[in-house]
């Protein structure tokens, strides 16, 4: 896919945070509730599409969500009880940047939690989300999807760039190693919560410029307000795809064995 050229990618991007910015008027004119979930791997581009989304927004109205690991006292919880605090009140728009997600990825494949408590988890949230859809909430859950290769390459231009050295962690530093295994823990989670109540969004990542455009188009395409330029809001075909295309694409990449494993 070829690279937007700077400008256009610019002009686009103004014109989608000015109806993302009507979007936002809409939605505390009408006293309404935005929730969106931003997941995928470690470099996928979650941060820079979250700030992009959020640059130009009223920030009373809009909240971003990063919660570090839990207390000793959060661990003693339910476990998605700290996130409950969290949730979008009326008139606000608020975005995980990572979310109860954790324990369908990171947690399971670092050894942060137990089997059961994974397997739980992935039981526990269709209802969890259902509760939440059904006390009227907007909701949103984009997987950014990136290659091995591209992730390979970000973490080495994390490494050398000294604007970007905070972003390397331990669990970074893993993630090349250990991509099988979030591979098989990405194909348990879509299989376990991607459903017609709360589906996920894929978005291929490996271009961020034309993912974080995406992400704007398929938001705004799905939801009403006043004076929507429809005409901006088509999406990629190449870049956004639903959670049945995705666990189809993992199961290619998969080997049986890996697959019976799982099931």
């Amino acid at each position: 896919m070829s690279k937007l050229k700077c400008e256009n990618y610019e002009k686009e991007l103004r014109l989608l945070q000015i109806e993302l910015l009507k979007f936002q008027n809409f939605v505390k004119e009408k006293g309404l509730r935005v929730l969106i979930i931003m997941e995928g791997r470690d470099a996928a581009g979650k941060g820079g599409s979250i700030k992009r989304l959020t640059e130009h927004l009223n920030p009373r109205g809009c909240r971003i969500v990063a919660l570090e690991k839990p207390s000793d006292v959060e661990r003693s919880q339910w476990y998605f009880q700290r996130y409950v605090a969290h949730l979008p009140s009326a008139g606000e728009i608020v975005i995980f940047d990572r979310s109860w997600y954790n324990r369908a990825g990171v947690e399971p494949v670092m050894g942060f939690c137990t089997q059961e408590e994974h397997k739980e988890f992935l039981r526990e949230v269709p209802r969890f989300e259902e509760m939440i859809k059904n006390s009227g909430i907007i909701f949103f859950k984009f997987y950014l999807s990136i290659t091995k290769g591209e992730q390979k390459r970000r973490f080495k231009e994390r490494a050398t760039d000294p604007l970007k050295q905070f972003k390397i962690s331990p669990v970074d530093q893993r993630a090349q190693e250990l991509w099988d295994q979030y591979s098989i823990a990405k194909y348990s989670m879509l299989l376990a919560t991607h459903n017609a109540i709360s589906p996920w969004t894929i978005i291929a990542s490996d271009n961020k410029k034309i993912a974080r455009l995406n992400i704007f188009k398929f938001i705004l395409s799905n939801v009403k307000y006043p004076n929507k330029t429809s005409d901006l809001l088509e999406c990629n075909k190449d870049v956004v795809r639903g959670g049945d295309e995705e666990i189809k694409r993992i199961e290619a990449g998969l080997n049986k064995e890996k697959l019976d494993a799982i099931n």
